[in-house]
């Protein structure tokens, strides 16, 4: 058997590419449905949610903990640089899919498998 490699259509590298941006400002709920509805009949478009399900809950985790630490005041900072860390590697991962190329999110949690 051969390894046939897909390359995604339209329809999906836009989707992946609305899935990573809209955890901007969604963070996981986005993510999260386009995996549900995905998972079983699109292999891209499922691990590209799953992906931005990863990251946007690792970002969820990160801001917890910098919302505790505001306490003493270092978490406004760690607010801001996640925000922004945030920010860019969504568009980052955007402007990949958008190519209909595959992307891993670095310093992210591997929760869902």
């Amino acid at each position: 058997m051969s390894n046939v490699i897909l390359v995604p259509s339209n329809d999906d590298k836009n989707i992946a590419t609305v899935t990573h941006l809209s955890g901007i400002l969604f963070t996981f709920i986005p993510s999260l449905i386009v995996w549900l509805l995905k998972k079983n009949d699109n292999e891209y478009l499922s691990a590209q949610a799953k992906e931005a399900l990863n990251f946007q809950i690792t970002i969820l985790l990160a801001q917890f903990v910098a919302g505790i630490l505001v306490a003493i005041l270092v978490g406004f900072l760690l607010l801001g640089i996640i925000w922004l860390f945030n920010l860019v590697l969504c568009v980052v991962a955007a402007i990949s899919t958008s190519n209909g190329e595959t992307y891993r999110y670095p310093l992210s949690l591997r929760l869902i498998n």
